[in-house]
């Protein structure tokens, strides 16, 4: 296996782990929302549920990015791998 190929394998991977690491905040703030009695401070729990969503949101896209450049980074850092 060549350089170029172990580093998109290696940035596929990457990719993956990161979309993995959104899973726990996003199931963190649905808990919340169903745990969280609808009282007069509701407002101030709507925008920390919906904190976790974004940055949730986040990390799939950045993890869906690396995904899908790992191919053209790849290629980048290893110009000079002879195919």
């Amino acid at each position: 296996m060549k350089s170029r190929q172990l580093a998109n394998v290696l940035f596929k991977v990457l990719g993956f782990s990161v979309c993995l690491y959104a899973i726990p905040s996003c199931v963190s703030g649905i808990i919340i929302a169903f745990m969280q009695p609808q009282t007069s401070g509701w407002g101030t729990e709507v925008l920390r549920i919906v904190s976790y969503a974004i940055g949730a949101g986040v990390q799939v896209a950045i993890g869906v990015a690396i995904i899908a450049m790992s191919q053209k980074i790849s290629g980048w850092l290893f110009k000079s791998d002879d195919e």
